[in-house]
């Protein structure tokens, strides 16, 4: 058996059944493949981070968009009862409206998504602003640049049924 055939593991060529025409990798060859394989698990441990950070903050958006809409549409609830039975007209009692759409949102089961919360109402709509926080949970190692804030926004016009 010669030496390379030693360092490779491989039989001597006399002996029955052995292997003819395996190659052996260089001693400067071994091993380059290890550090391939550590960058792209890095890779796809970043790449599951950003995945997972951005579908968790599509669902709070989701949630806060909820929250919002549903402000908005309490809001535009308020309607001036004075005006609709004076003369038929569909108009917003604004401080009413305001009042109506804050409290739902500080009354909805989701509503420590909110960092802050606004609400304007004229006569003909209301509108409701909200904002949130969406901690990042795997992208907080690369500490970017902390939690993203979402906002979105409502506006409801009030209207007659058919």
């Amino acid at each position: 058996m010669t030496p390379a055939d030693r360092a490779c593991g491989s039989a001597s060529a006399a002996a029955p059944g052995a292997r003819r025409g395996r190659r052996c990798a260089p001693a400067d060859e071994t091993g380059g493949l290890a550090p391939w394989l550590l960058g792209l698990c890095v890779c796809l441990l970043f790449l599951g981070g950003i995945s997972l950070d951005l579908w968790r903050a599509f669902g709070d958006r989701r949630v806060l968009a909820g929250i919002v809409d549903a402000a908005a549409v309490a809001g535009a609830s308020a309607i001036d009862e004075d005006a609709y039975r004076a003369g038929g007209i569909v108009v917003l009692d604004p401080g009413a409206a305001r009042a109506r759409a804050l409290e739902v949102v500080d009354r909805h089961p989701d509503a420590a998504l909110v960092i802050a919360r606004r609400a304007d109402a004229t006569p003909q709509a209301v509108t409701v602003t909200a904002t949130g926080k969406v901690e990042l949970t795997l992208l907080r190692v690369l500490d970017l640049r902390g939690p993203l804030e979402i906002g979105v926004r409502a506006t409801v016009e009030p209207r007659r049924s058919p």
